[in-house]
């Protein structure tokens, strides 16, 4: 025994001091476990800890297109554009026709011109601009504005039409086109625009009338127009 210990100091049992020691190692560990709890908890609640969803759209209704040149009856092509030497119309345009095609016909009686247009264009699915109908929606607005927005069309009238696909809206207007000889013609002409799913229908139908004869009235035009594209609304499959 030391000289300065105290002769009555109690002696700390061995099982005392194996505690304290046990104690003295654990605390640290403690420590350690406490801080990697937290940085977890804040790796987790990080955004490039979090896996990100990828956005998500319908899918497209429609994987094909109907040949626009074969999507009217020959009656009905004689019926809208008397005179025709091609009831089979004329391709326009190139490309992928599964994505969009068009055909041309157009024809004289005597002195009466008239010139339809068919065309027929597909949209699909994409999760980075939207749906296929969503953009076939949006097209349809582009192809209005199209008519609408021309200063060289007159009188243009707007107006939604019913029992065709989705949704079609029509634009009838007046304009003028230069002949072969550099003479100018009036039109009466009309866009109907149709929307089944993600496929757009686009029907351009106009007349004239040569030699001082009259144009067609509107409400012709109209039915015409509105015939073309009832019957090719069903093509759609």
């Amino acid at each position: 025994m030391h000289r300065n210990a105290p002769r009555n100091a109690p002696r700390r049992s061995k099982t005392v001091r194996n505690s304290l020691a046990c104690a003295a190692v654990a605390l640290p560990v403690l420590l350690v476990a406490g801080c990697s709890d937290s940085d977890q908890d804040k790796e987790a609640d990080s955004p490039s800890a979090s896996a990100s969803k990828s956005p998500t759209v319908a899918p497209a209704k429609f994987k094909e297109l109907p040949d626009s040149c074969k999507s009217l009856g020959k009656k009905t092509v004689k019926d809208l554009v008397p005179g025709t030497d091609n009831a089979s119309g004329k391709r326009v345009g190139t490309g992928d026709t599964n994505d969009s095609n068009s055909c041309l016909w157009s024809g004289l009686d005597k002195y009466d011109y008239r010139q339809l247009t068919l065309s027929f264009k597909r949209f699909d699915s994409d999760p980075a601009i939207g749906s296929g109908d969503k953009r076939a929606a949006d097209y349809v607005k582009q192809q209005v504005e199209e008519k609408t927005g021309n200063k060289d069309n007159k009188k243009p009238k707007q107006k939604q039409v019913s029992g065709i696909g989705d949704d079609a809206v029509s634009v009838a207007y007046e304009t003028k086109k230069k002949d072969a000889k550099g003479k100018s013609e009036e039109y009466r002409a009309e866009r109907l625009i149709a929307r089944t799913a993600n496929v757009v229908i686009t029907v351009d139908y106009e007349g004239a009338g040569f030699e001082d004869a009259k144009k067609p009235d509107a409400d012709e035009v109209n039915k015409q127009a509105e015939k073309a594209a009832e019957e090719a609304v069903k093509q759609i499959k």
